[in-house]
């Protein structure tokens, strides 16, 4: 009986995520987790009204994660579905309000508790479908994640509250079931060419948890690697901060030129600055060549978060620097390009995994460069659109150049040299179906340096692969 139970359970859940947008948009794209129809833009005539007269959006989601690993260590695999509704009153004098939740079920996964028998290593991906903080946890997994006021007039939008939040640094990271979400206080400037944007944050919460954590908790939720002198990381629940300070400002110069400069102030703990300039020109046949620059600086602030050297985030006169470039071609079904990026020796790039993914153009879904420095990495993509259908066809390659993952001091995780290859397919349903949306992703990734015959710089890292399918719904 438990068996069958346990069918239909989970068969239903699946009818829902089919009758019920695949994930990692780009940075500079507004939040599009919830895609249904959006509320009235006029206002209305009263209090009631904007209620009566707001909308409601669902979004279903159905995952299905499996990674094989090496010969000899533990494969694993995860079924995840869930829902969530979302509830945007009209506006009442430029006045609106906004709240949503999510429930997250598992629908049959490997034993996540357990680790690795050779490595001692946990689970690394899968467990991402549920709570991280409690790889235990994955029955009650249910999160208010939205719930703010928002004032829209003269081309200001101004959002106190829990929101979603889409910049280089702080970001949705939409690759597990639910996104990363922030509260505090977010106001956007927006008119023809120039945007600008400026938030006060104080609390977050990651992607692949439950709770709300302030900034300084919010850092070491997911695994923490290595000071650099090789120990251990303490600066879990050891980190102090006000808040964030956010500012940013994108601007259009011509048809061709768009200029991005943000300053991210995490106080007490570190600054980051990121710019980026990218090119579009049009060609005679419709095509067009695409370029692009981009840098980041880092600098510590304070004792980096904690006095105590083995409790801080950032190491007593630490700082990092980045740069990369893209160029690439493209028209309404073919793009291609190629990326570089470089972190210079000076130090680790540091930005917490719990706030976003990597902003760079030689990102791919799965593995991240961030805790580490001397890096070189090179990637190529090409994407196809079949014509007259909603399918998208994505591949990239990339040969990830990294510090031996026993220097500490540059290898904050015990990465080695690794190449990468994803084949990405997207398909939206039409007609009797609209609304479903599938994604299939392949991840494979081989060792290119030295694992000094350790596993533990094996396992979840290298000489792996690993299928995905997403299946979401949005109405």
């Amino acid at each position: 009986m438990y068996f069958i139970r346990k069918l239909v359970s989970t068969g239903a859940l699946l009818f829902i995520a089919l009758c019920s947008h695949a994930q990692h948009q780009e940075l500079n794209e507004h939040p599009k987790t919830w895609n249904g129809e959006k509320t009235l833009s006029q206002d209305t005539t009263s209090f009631l009204s904007a209620f009566s007269r707001g909308k409601f959006t669902g979004h279903f989601r159905y995952f299905y994660m499996n990674t094989n690993n090496e010969k000899g260590l533990s494969d694993y695999h995860a079924q995840a579905a869930g829902g969530g509704l979302q509830y945007h009153t009209a506006l009442f004098h430029g006045f609106q309000f906004g709240v949503s939740g999510f429930f997250v079920f598992n629908v049959g996964s490997s034993n996540l508790t357990i680790p690795d028998s050779s490595t001692k290593q946990l689970n690394r991906y899968e467990i991402g479908l549920y709570d991280i903080t409690d790889p235990s946890n994955t029955k009650n997994i249910d999160r208010l994640e939205e719930l703010f006021i928002r004032y829209s007039k003269y081309n200001i939008t101004l959002t106190v509250g829990r929101q979603l939040m889409n910049t280089p640094f702080i970001n949705l990271q939409d690759g597990r079931m639910r996104p990363t979400e922030i509260e505090g206080v977010d106001g956007i400037y927006k008119k023809k060419k120039t945007k600008i944007e400026a938030a006060y944050i104080y609390q977050l919460s990651p992607r692949s948890t439950v709770e709300w954590y302030n900034i300084g908790e919010s850092i070491g939720l997911y695994p923490s690697g290595v000071n650099q002198d090789g120990t251990k990381s303490q600066y879990k629940g050891n980190l102090e901060s006000k808040g964030i300070l956010l500012g940013g400002i994108s601007q259009e110069v011509g048809k061709e030129i768009k200029l991005q400069l943000w300053n991210q102030f995490t106080e007490n703990i570190f600054n980051s600055v990121f710019f980026q300039a990218d090119y579009s020109r049009v060609l005679k046949n419709k095509s067009k060549l695409i370029a692009g620059f981009q840098t980041i600086h880092q600098q510590i602030i304070h004792h980096g978060g904690n006095e105590d050297p083995t409790k801080t985030y950032f190491q007593k006169g630490a700082s990092s620097h980045t740069y990369g470039a893209k160029f690439g071609w493209e028209n309404k079904r073919w793009q291609f390009s190629a990326n570089y990026n470089r972190i210079t020796k000076h130090g680790r790039y540091l930005m917490p995994r719990e706030w976003g993914r990597d902003p760079f153009f030689t990102f791919l879904p799965r593995e991240r460069n961030e805790g580490l420095g001397n890096v070189h990495a090179y990637v190529v993509k090409g994407g196809y659109a079949i014509p007259k259908q909603p399918l998208k066809i994505q591949a990239a390659w990339g040969y990830y150049q990294l510090p031996d993952p026993t220097n500490f001091e540059l290898n904050k995780y015990g990465m080695p040299s690794y190449s990468q290859l994803n084949i990405d397919l997207r398909y939206e349903l039409q007609g009797f179906f609209k609304g479903w949306d599938l994604q299939v992703l392949y991840v494979n990734k081989e060792s290119q340096g030295h694992t000094h015959n350790n596993n533990k710089y094996v396992i979840n890292k290298v000489n792996m692969d690993q299928w995905n399918l997403v299946l979401n719904f949005h109405y």
